[in-house]
């Protein structure tokens, strides 16, 4: 078991924590490797959850402009785009907003349902100039890395505007490797990772959680085949008639929007070969899935696997 240290911790503020830490005894090459992987799975594998849609009353398009309201639309979104939240949820849920009072509004004035609660109660959302109403509803999501509001727009319910949808944790990671000469006359490592993240976990839970999901990972990599049986299967594979059911294929292979890949998860579709057992029109049945949503499915598994939904 390798030994870590925390060598340093900061709170440079409320949405910024930094951790210094080490990591060791490596043999001489291994940390580079341990390094990348575990930067790799800090900044793209942690789940977060965001805001992807907000509804505000009165506004049609992202290029309008509200009564009595300094921002524009488009820099509303933006302020959205910062606001950090931390909590746990399974399945989209709802937030809103509701000010009549001149001033300034911010991310405090949000009323949230469930285990959900800000980082920074303070982001600045816009400013009422005079009495009037602001009202909005916004929908927030559980993900993974970053994804852009043009991705989003499409599993928004009607009257949405879509905001770019920031979930990961990890702001920036930093890594690097100290040499040393050990008792033997090998040369061991240490490896020195520096994390910073937005307030919503810290430091320590982002490299405990990324750890466990590298274990996770290369703990499913099992040799079972010798050279031989290597070879008889071999044969065996010239003369079969259809290839393996794809229960090991997950419906994340295909890349789906939110909407259509929670649909599927909710109707206890996860695999390539659940998918299949369905027809275009039986997804249609599934609860909130559309047309849309069924052609998505039919194309990406024709684009990505070459197969089509039975009939």
């Amino acid at each position: 078991m390798f030994q870590v240290h925390c060598l340093e911790f900061q709170t440079k503020s409320t949405t910024e924590l930094y951790s210094k830490y080490s990591l060791g005894a490596f043999l001489k090459g291994q940390s580079i490797t341990v390094g990348n992987a575990l930067r790799r799975v800090l900044l793209s594998n942690l789940y977060g959850i965001s805001i992807i849609g907000v509804r505000i009353s009165g506004v049609n398009h992202e290029f309008s402009t509200i009564p009595h309201v300094k921002e524009d639309v488009i820099d509303i979104l933006l302020n959205l785009k910062q606001v950090i939240l931390k909590g746990s949820i399974n399945e989209p849920v709802m937030a809103r907003l509701n000010v009549q009072e001149p001033g300034i509004v911010t991310a405090n004035s949000i009323e949230f349902s469930g285990d959900i609660c800000l980082v920074e109660p303070q982001q600045y959302i816009a400013c009422l100039t005079k009495p009037s109403k602001l009202e909005m509803e916004f929908l927030i999501s559980k993900g993974q890395n970053y994804i852009t509001s043009d991705k989003i727009d499409s599993v928004l319910p009607p009257g949405f505007l879509a905001v770019d949808a920031i979930f990961m944790p990890v702001r920036n990671v930093n890594f690097f490797v100290e040499t040393s000469r050990g008792e033997s006359s090998s040369e061991l490592e240490t490896l020195i990772l520096e994390i910073t993240t937005n307030g919503s976990i810290t430091p320590a839970e982002a490299l405990s959680t990324s750890a466990e999901i590298l274990e996770n990972t290369f703990g499913l990599i099992k040799v079972t085949e010798t050279l031989g049986n290597l070879e008889s299967n071999v044969e065996a594979l010239k003369i079969e008639k259809e290839p393996e059911p794809f229960d090991s294929i997950f419906i994340e292979e295909l890349e789906l929007s939110v909407r259509a890949y929670n649909c599927l998860k909710r109707a206890n579709v996860h695999t390539l070969k659940d998918l299949l057992k369905y027809s275009a029109d039986d997804l249609l049945e599934f609860k909130n899935f559309g047309q849309k949503s069924a052609d998505e499915v039919c194309d990406n598994l024709q684009q990505r696997f070459k197969m089509n939904l039975r009939k």
